[in-house]
This record gives structure tokens, sequence and C-alpha cells, in this order.
């Protein structure tokens, strides 16, 4: 029933580039690993590979799965499969060395058509979907589960030493599916593609990849409509989510709570050493947030009484921070997930599950891309508060191993849980413990969006009037006069500090900020635009030149190139994407979803050598009907 490897067209084993920049390996010589599947506990029903692979895909539908964190299942076959798009900078990331793409090997693993597990052998690893549950608009949804994505194995790149998790998108069904099918349409698969894999990693915002598109033309999906099917080749460091802690917790289990928390420690992160220390309770947290000192002993618990810090404390901060650094990208380049559950939200803090999310146009901070968010709770301005909403659920599953303090390895503790005595004094602990994270999180999130925003505006200096003077009153112009977010930023790096010096001056450079048709919001005159932007630009230059003035003649086109290296020309707004994706469709196009590949892996760059007119035109203004485009969860 399975389908392993051909090892006669990949060539030779191993390479390595030119430059020695990082090894390039053909698919069969990845160094493959199952390290989750080794560590933590199969679905009871199909306990081994064999066990599953000899089951019929009926059996391996849509149940409860208890006292387990995945389940054995293979990815359903598919015909007359057609790889549509390959990551370069993912094949190389992966260790994969360029060309291989091009072989039966990998186009069939990357159609679900082939794995790496022998049954004759018993040899290799077998697939496997993950089990968790989750919060979903504030309401617990129970078992939910990869539904339709199932992982192949883990690899090594050899040069990096990184670990990555691949995994099919589109899959088939899997004991989580629920009432689902198990498969993705082209129409959001491009979409993931495109803006995990090219975007949000090309503007270095920590996110999940994505490898391959694979259509599968034969596989109609009743969505709204009837769709054509794909899968995405999809990898992460860890697929491991908040929602993966909820379910356990939901359920009672806290020895695997326990488990589960030791692996991610000491699998995922890199070890318990690389977790931070506890902060000086005695200074403010917004100042020593920043780098705490690490390597603390596993056994080591910190802090006073009332705040003690043991290992899973360190572990319960290190995620908050990494979502705290996440959620400030998103904020700083006006990304909208759409759709933040727990479920979706990383224990790694990467951008994960792609379903209606997009860049703002007009900066709307009650914009929301997912239609069906009708109380808009996951708007853009909305993001940091629900990130870290979704952290408390997290402490709240950690919340015995976190307030149990330098207890947490008794005996008595670990296996017979708290005492009535204990109770009292573990409940406070955590109680305190978890807002004074909420605290950190807010420190860390406010340096990161704070960092990033000085260096979209072109400043090297750090003030403090920074945010009131120029972050936020730059965001009252834009939501005002409903202009642009990333153009502005965009724009605005190519303007020379010596057309500024006049008023007259300031007023003329405006309107380079200003929609096609020119301002829309129907209370504002022209004039009284040119004015709001025209202060703005007073405030920018003048703390400007403060930072640039020392370099001279040159500075200000010093500033210009870094300014360029930040903010990207290119963005794969939704129009964009929605165009690309009639053309794939409907009108079997293939090569302009490589341009959009091209353009969106490349984002600061001034042209890509494609098709001009198509280029200027993505990166031009957005048409009035395709500004604030919504669409719906249904994948």
């Amino acid at each position: 029933m399975t389908s392993q490897f051909s090892h006669g067209e990949s060539g030779d084993a191993a390479e390595s580039t030119g430059n020695g920049a990082y090894t390039e390996l053909a698919l069969r010589d990845l160094p493959m690993s199952n390290i989750f599947t080794s560590s933590l506990p199969p679905d009871p029903e199909f306990k081994t590979p064999s066990e599953s692979d000899k089951a019929s895909r009926e059996d391996l539908g849509p149940r409860m799965v208890k006292g387990a964190l995945y389940t054995y299942v293979r990815p359903e076959k598919t015909e007359s499969a057609e790889l549509l798009g390959v990551s370069q900078t993912g094949m190389r990331d992966l260790g994969l060395r360029l060309g291989e793409e091009k072989t039966q090997d990998f186009k069939q693993l990357m159609a679900g058509n082939r794995i790496v597990w022998d049954e004759e052998t018993k040899t290799g690893i077998y697939p496997w979907a993950q089990c968790y549950g989750g919060w979903q608009f504030g309401s617990w949804a129970g078992q939910l589960g990869d539904g339709r994505a199932i992982s192949l194995f883990e690899t090594t790149n050899p040069s990096t030493r990184t670990r990555y998790e691949l995994q099919l998108k589109g899959a088939g069904k899997t004991p989580y599916s629920r009432f689902a099918d198990g498969k993705a349409v082209l129409r959001s698969s491009i979409r993931e593609f495109i803006v995990s894999e090219v975007a949000l990693n090309a503007l270095r915002i920590p996110t999940t990849r994505a490898l391959a598109l694979t259509l599968t033309p034969k596989s109609r999906v009743r969505r709204e409509w009837l769709e054509p099917g794909a899968i995405v080749a999809r990898f992460a460091q860890s697929w491991i989510r908040i929602g993966t802690f909820d379910i356990l917790r939901a359920r009672g289990d806290r020895a695997l709570i326990r488990t589960l928390a030791t692996y991610v420690a000491e699998h995922v992160f890199a070890g318990w050493l690389s977790l931070p220390s506890h902060l000086d309770s005695s200074q403010p947290i917004a100042s020593t947030a920043i780098n705490p000192p690490r390597s603390i002993p596993a056994s080591t618990s910190q802090g006073p009484a009332d705040i003690e810090e043991n290992r899973f404390t360190r572990l319960y901060r290190e995620i908050a921070r990494r979502n705290a650094v996440t959620v400030a990208s998103w904020q700083a380049y006006a990304f909208t997930n759409g759709v933040l559950n727990t479920d979706n939200t990383s224990i790694l803090g990467l951008s994960l599950d792609f379903g209606p999310f997009a860049f703002l146009d007009n900066f709307d901070p009650s914009y929301t891309p997912n239609h069906d968010d009708h109380a808009l709770r996951y708007s853009y301005q909305n993001q940091p508060s629900i990130i870290w909403w979704n952290l408390v659920r997290l402490g709240e599953s950690l919340g015995e191993l976190i307030g149990a303090g330098s207890s947490v390895d008794d005996d008595s503790f670990v296996k017979d849980g708290v005492s009535e005595n204990f109770a009292p004094t573990l409940i406070k602990r955590a109680q305190t413990v978890i807002p004074r994270v909420g605290e950190e999180f807010k420190a860390v999130f406010l340096a990161e969006y704070t960092r990033l925003m000085r260096a979209r505006l072109g400043l090297i200096s750090e003030s403090e009037s920074d945010f009131d003077s120029l972050f936020s009153g730059l965001l009252d112009v834009l939501e005002a006069l409903e202009l642009d977010f990333n153009h502005f930023f965009r724009r605005l790096s190519s303007v020379k500090l010596a057309d500024l010096e006049t008023e007259s001056q300031r007023q003329g450079i405006a309107s380079i900020f200003f929609h096609a048709e020119g301002i829309t919001p129907p209370n504002i005159t022209e004039s009284v635009a040119r004015t709001r932007v025209a202060s703005w630009l007073l405030r920018w230059r003048d703390r400007v030149s403060i930072d640039w003035a020392s370099r001279g003649e040159t500075g200000d086109a010093e500033r210009e190139a870094a300014m360029k290296r930040v903010n990207p020309k290119f963005i794969p707004r939704s129009w964009v994407l929605d165009e690309v994706i009639q053309r794939v469709e409907k009108g079997g196009e293939r090569d302009v979803l490589g341009r959009l590949m091209n353009m969106a892996e490349k984002p600061f760059a001034e042209d890509w050598s494609g098709d001009s007119e198509e280029e200027e035109r993505w990166c031009g203004d957005v048409p009035r009907e395709g500004r604030g485009l919504m669409c719906s969860c249904s994948s």
C-alpha cells in the first residue's frame, strides 16, 4: 500500500556548492528523522505504522483520539498531478540541490504518491497527523487536529543544523478531518504558498514555509462552489501550536502536558539552557526584558517565592517572547492573519495556517480580511491583544507546572498531583507569574515594533519621543486620509531632505502619497490633506537630520538605501493574488505564478527583469475596487 523512493534517477548522493555556503543533497539522501513520533504517544487505535498501513482509508477517517498527540496516516493518492511551483529558497534551506524538483521522486512525494516507509522491511518513516484542539473566536471548539495536513518526515539541513518537519496540506482525510474532506483548493493553496514562503519569509517575518505547490486536477473540491484541488508541501521547525496544549488541558491529561512541554523544550527549542533567566523583579520589566541572560540549569528555580520560576515557567516565557516578536512584525508591516485561534498560534512564534489573511491597503486599524469575523475580533489592531489572550490559554494549560515552583519535580507532585494544602500556594503563584509574563510580552513587543518602525523611517538613534511624535502621528495621518500603509514608507524612502525645507515644498511632496484619484475621504479637502502630511514631514525631516547630518553629502543617499532595504516595493496584495489565481485556474497560465514568486521573494528590488508593465501595475496604486478585500475561511 506504500510506495517508496526510486533509486535510479537522482544522480550523485551529495555535493557542495562552490563557495561552501550550504550542502546540496538529492532527495533520497536527505538526513530524515521522526523525533516527534519517536518521543510522543501515538493514537492507541494504530500504535504502529504497520497497523495504520494495513487499515482502510475509512478506518483512518474522522473520530475522537485520546491519550495521543498524533495518528499514523498516509496521504491519499492523486492522479495526473502537476507541479506548479517550487521555492528555490526552500530547496536551499532544506539542503536539497537545485534541479531535484525535476525528478519523479520529488514530484511524486509532493503529490502524496510516495512516502519513505517500506512495509515489507518495516523500515523508513511513516507519515502522521497531529492531534490538537483550540479556542476559535473565543469559544472552545474541542478536538481539531491536522484535518488535511500529513507530515512526511523531519529533515536536518547538514550545513545549518536546522531541523524541519515537512508536511503535505490537502493530502486527504485523517482522524481529525471532522466533517471535511481533507482536501485543499487551488485558490487557497496559491495564497498560502506565496505568502508564507515568499512574502513573509522575504520580509524577515517569522513564518512557516512552503516548498512546493501541486495541482491535483482530478480532485474537484466543493466549497462555496466546485473548485480544483491542490497540495502545498510546507515545512516548519515545528507544527506544535497552543492548541496542542489546549486539548490536553481540556481532557485533564496532566502527565501528557508535562511530557509535551518537556519535548518542546528539549527538541523544538535548543534545550532547557536556551531559555531566558528570571528578570530582576526590583527593576522595571521594560529595562530587563530585552536581552535576558540564559543558560540556567533545568533543575534550578529562580526568584522570590511568590514569583519563583522553574524551567516550565522559563519555557512559557520563551514562547510568549517569540510570539511578541512575530506580532510586532505583523503590525510593522501591516500583515493581518485573519483567524488567530489558538490552533493557529505557534509555540515557536511562527506565522501559521494561512486562511483569510491580507496586508493592509489603506491604513484601517479595524480592518479584518475575514468576512466571517463580524465582531472584528481578529482585526489588525487587535492582533497583539489576541495573541496575548491565546498565550493566557497556554498559561492555563501550563499553570500547574508554573505554579509548582521548585516543587515541580517532587515525586508526590509528579505522581499524585496537587495536594489540598499546596493548592493555594500553587494557584497564587501561577496567578502572579502569568500577568508578569504579560508585562514581559508587552515589553518585547514594543521594543521590536519600535525597532522595526525606526528602521522603516530611516532612523538610527533612539529617542523616547519617536513613538508619540512620529509613529502615532503618522498612523493618525494615514488613517484620517485613507492612505496606503506600505506604499507610504517606500515612497518616503526616496524623498530628499533638501526637498522638505519649506512648507511649500512639503505640501508639494505630500501628493506622492495620495491615491491616483486623489484624496478619498469625502469630508477632507486636498488642501487640508496636504497640510496634514506636510506637518508630519517637517517632524520627520528634523528627526532624520539629527541621525544623518554627520554623514555629510552622502548621508541622504545612504539613508535612502537603508530605507529601501526594509521598505518593500512589492507586497502580494489580495487583488494581485486574486488576479493570479484567476489566470492560473481559469486561464491556464503557468508563467505568471513564477513571476509573482520572483517578485515576492525579492520585495525590496526596484525591478525584477520580467514583464515590466505587469510589475509596475502590481506595485502601483491599488485599484479602488481592490482595496480592503475580504474572503472566507473555507479553503
